[in-house]
């Protein structure tokens, strides 16, 4: 093996090596940005859509129904006049 051919394999290795390595820090980066999303999310109290959508309907009944107190009211006291 020639001198030419010793440094193009521990070039290539290096490259290998230093491909893989970045690679992991990549993914390592990506983890610690997920890690970091979700403690953000769960500092912020966030609900999911399901318990927004629940919370909305209960609102809507609500108000509603108040919508019927008020009329009803109304009316009493426009028969009372």
């Amino acid at each position: 093996m020639n001198n030419s051919e010793k440094i193009l394999k521990s070039l290539s290795s290096l490259i290998e090596n230093g491909i893989l390595t970045s690679k992991d820090i990549r993914n390592e980066i990506s983890t610690d940005l997920k890690f970091k999303k979700d403690k953000i999310i769960n500092k912020l109290e966030l609900v999911s859509r399901e318990e927004f959508e629940i919370l909305k309907k209960i609102v809507q009944k609500q108000d509603k129904i108040l919508n019927k107190l008020t009329k009803s009211k109304k009316a009493k006291k426009a028969k009372r006049s």
